[in-house]
């Protein structure tokens, strides 16, 4: 289970996460829905521990996230797709999810990728190219692909359907639910200004407003 409690987080010097709390079972999917500047992004990057936290918990399966940094809570098998892909351009599409696997010192890299091959194959087919020279589309799978050659316990993704083709999103949909039936535990957070574009993936919603979770 994924548990947020109690989070506060100010960037800036404004309230950004007023006292947000939200709780993810094991093996399930929650859409985290709210308008642009709610305070989706920042939840999940205080979950990959991105942004400081003024107080408050994150807690994977027992195990205290918020004073282990970002490439600890990594190593613990956590899947980070963000808004804004963070691909590295004069990479290869191949070399953009290996990346993790060296940093971490790995050994299954190759195992990982053929995973990932299998379940996206339109990213395998791009495997050789440069990320520079994919399309906005194709970036998104491509950063679709690298959150999952991370994620064993835990997936978060960040407006992974925005901007896209409802065919491309529910492609992307169809991904994640395919790959979540491989690891039975597998938590999932997904973050979405379109509650539309959640229903894709999951009927369980949690609406955030001003930096807090609100009644549906």
């Amino acid at each position: 289970m994924l548990s947020v409690q109690r989070l506060i987080v100010r960037l800036g010097g404004l309230s950004v996460l007023r006292s947000l709390s939200l709780e993810v079972p094991a093996g399930g999917i929650v859409g985290l829905v709210g308008r642009n500047g709610a305070g989706k992004t920042t939840t999940l990057r205080s979950i990959m521990g991105l942004v400081p936290v003024v107080s408050g918990n994150v807690v994977l399966d027992g195990q205290e996230l918020v004073r282990l940094p970002p490439f600890e809570r990594g190593r613990l098998g956590i899947g980070y797709m963000p808004e804004d892909r963070r691909l590295i351009g004069s990479l290869t599409v191949k070399d953009n999810l290996l990346v993790p696997a060296w940093g971490q010192g790995r050994r299954d890299a190759d195992e990982r990728w053929d995973a990932v091959a299998t379940l996206l194959p339109e990213v395998a087919a791009l495997g050789r190219r440069q990320a520079s020279q994919l399309s906005g589309g194709q970036q998104k799978l491509v950063a679709l692909g690298r959150a999952l050659f991370c994620a064993h316990r835990l997936l978060l993704l960040d407006e992974p359907m925005e901007g896209v083709s409802p065919a491309l999103s529910a492609r992307m949909a169809e991904v994640v639910r395919a790959f979540q039936a491989t690891k039975a535990d597998l938590t999932v957070l997904v973050a979405e200004s379109d509650v539309n574009r959640v229903r894709l993936l999951t009927g369980h919603i949690a609406t955030i407003e001003r930096g807090e979770v609100v009644p549906s």
